[in-house]
């Protein structure tokens, strides 16, 4: 497979900054908002920007947590191996909240739509909001749209997009990975 880096570490890090100053114009500051990191990738994306909000506005009680969507996935039953659910910790309601849902890579919703299903157990919250690092727009197949884009890439299905993080990957990058045939 051939590579490409998409973002490299200094370039994540702009994206992060930009996202966050977005999210300070419409949350301000954050007391009936949350950021909820869907597992197991978007976890550590939502961790990123937590800090970075922390950093920015001084606040140290931004609600926070991660949510584990294995058993609301609509593909579930379909797999040849048993699924490891990750843990879910949200120590908050979410009743009357804004949530702002974070993953990784938007590709085709489905994640998307089982974090939503997953959150509804939780309560109903004022407004969900979607915010992803990566929109990989034209291989949807609901009818998902992020409210908040780090970068947009158009890739084919065939290809693979890749977020790396130093806490599990040693390094801070997006690639893209392309099948040498094409």
């Amino acid at each position: 497979m051939k590579s490409r880096i998409i973002l490299n570490s200094k370039h994540l890090q702009l994206t992060l900054n930009r996202i966050c100053y977005e999210l300070i114009e419409n949350h301000n500051d954050f007391s009936e908002s949350a950021i909820i990191g869907l597992q197991p990738r978007g976890i550590y994306l939502a961790k990123r920007i937590h800090k970075i909000l922390t950093q920015i506005t001084g606040n140290k009680n931004i609600m926070t947590g991660n949510l584990d969507v294995t058993f609301f996935r609509d593909d579930f039953r379909r797999q040849e191996n048993p699924l490891v659910p990750q843990a879910t910790q949200m120590d908050f309601l979410i009743e009357d909240k804004k949530v702002i849902l974070i993953d990784d890579v938007l590709y085709t919703g489905r994640t998307i739509r089982a974090g939503l299903d997953a959150l509804m157990h939780f309560g109903r919250p004022k407004k969900a909001e979607l915010l992803v690092l990566i929109d990989r727009r034209f291989s949807r197949q609901l009818p998902i749209q992020p409210d908040y884009t780090g970068k947009t890439v158009d890739s084919v299905a065939s290809e693979r997009v890749k977020v790396e993080w130093r806490e599990t990957d040693e390094k801070d990058q997006v690639i893209l990975y392309t099948s040498e045939k094409e």
